[in-house]
């Protein structure tokens, strides 16, 4: 398996700080809930390591959790969904993991399914590049 089996990734010309603002942005657009934001970089600095800037943007559609939910709770493992911005090698990337993924370990998820949450995460990174 490749990391483009289950991975989106564009880059940005965007910095750092505005590919996080319009990421917040289209979600909150399309209607998904915003749970949380990570600052990576600063949560390791504060221990004393150091990392390229990295936010982890928790967010989730009430339809399709409750949709997967019912199918299995041990999907709640995938949950919430994640895009991440990041910065690597003095580029900065837009990142979420495709959940067609998730199809292959729970079988009660129809690949139609998962496909339309994928084409969902995919709108909400390509917007926001």
């Amino acid at each position: 398996m490749e990391i483009e089996d289950f991975t989106y990734i564009v880059e940005t010309d965007k910095s750092f700080d505005e590919a996080v603002v319009s990421v917040l942005k289209e979600v909150e657009s399309l209607g998904w809930t915003l749970f949380n934001v990570y600052d990576i970089r600063e949560r390791l600095a504060a221990k004393g390591f150091k990392q390229d800037s990295l936010k982890i943007i928790e967010i989730c559609s009430g339809k399709y959790a409750n949709a997967f939910l019912n199918k299995n709770k041990l999907i709640s493992l995938c949950m919430p969904c994640k895009i991440n911005v990041l910065e690597e090698n003095g580029k900065v990337k837009i990142a979420g993991m495709k959940p067609t993924i998730m199809t292959e370990f729970f079988k009660e998820i129809k690949k139609e399914e998962a496909e339309e949450v994928e084409n969902v995460i995919k709108e909400i990174i390509n917007n926001s590049k």
